[in-house]
């Protein structure tokens, strides 16, 4: 988190403005090497102009307010995920996640509007990081007899330890205390979590019909138990000491057979 302290701890027009002049600064490639040289500058302002520089030292471009904007965004929900998933979320105060991300909670309330938001937008990246990790594996598959359950299990487990792992498990927990707490927050997201289980149908739909297989339950129901269940599958694998990656997915793969003629 250290280098996330460095940041400018502003959120405002003005501040991007003069983030802007800073990552102007790196076209001066002898400004760059003098930065470099010289280690009682200013951490922030050394900090910054040299991240705005390529890794072989040449001129970056000058980044656009939406480019900051995303920056600032990323960095907010990096930090608000360590710390919800370390803390919980009634007991992580927005001030400790804006002091590790290197802004001020007034960036928090510009980008997400209240903690609430922020907490939704954590766990929405988090759940697509996930699913994304298996995107490759399921496209090398061309039949069902490619089809290997240790493969797909030993990338659920090298996801779990890449990814936080138990942390980030226990952060969807946290989220559905959360949301049966909160009547208002479930109403609120129920289009979202509606479309994440008809996105994840739809992906299962297209690759099933391409490697020439038959779904045994509608798409949309076996969506809806994978992302139901596999935070609970990663918790109690840590929590136990027990692989249970391949048993769960073998109760998944058998919902998918071959086609018939």
């Amino acid at each position: 988190m250290s280098t996330r302290r460095h940041a400018v701890h502003q959120s405002n027009d003005v501040t991007y403005a003069i983030r802007g002049a800073l990552c102007d600064l790196a076209y001066c490639t002898s400004l760059y090497i003098k930065i470099k040289g010289v280690p009682e500058i200013d951490a922030n302002v050394r900090n910054r102009t040299m991240a705005a520089m390529c890794k072989d030292g040449r001129m970056a471009e000058r980044w656009t307010r939406e480019r900051r904007l995303e920056h600032t965004r990323g960095l907010l929900l990096d930090a608000a995920e360590e710390s919800f998933a370390r803390n919980g979320f009634g007991a992580t105060p927005l001030e400790e996640i804006a002091e590790a991300a290197g802004y001020t909670r007034s960036a928090i309330y510009s980008h997400f509007g209240t903690k609430s938001e922020l907490f939704l937008a954590v766990i929405e990246r988090s759940r697509e990081r996930f699913l994304g990790g298996f995107t490759d594996l399921v496209a090398s598959l061309r039949s069902l007899d490619d089809l290997e359950l240790d493969v797909l299990a030993d990338r659920w487990r090298e996801l779990s330890m890449r990814e936080a792992g138990p942390d980030r498990a226990a952060l969807g927990y946290e989220f559905t205390l959360f949301l049966l707490r909160n009547p208002e927050a479930r109403e609120r997201v129920r289009a979202q979590r509606a479309e994440a289980i008809r996105r994840l149908g739809e992906y299962i739909t297209n690759d099933v019909a391409r490697i020439g297989a038959t779904l045994t339950i509608p798409a949309d129901t076996l969506a809806h138990v994978i992302i139901a269940t596999n935070d609970a599958v990663t918790l109690n694998c840590h929590l136990d000491d027990e692989d249970l990656y391949s048993p769960f997915l073998q109760l998944i793969v058998s919902s998918i057979v071959p086609r018939e003629g």
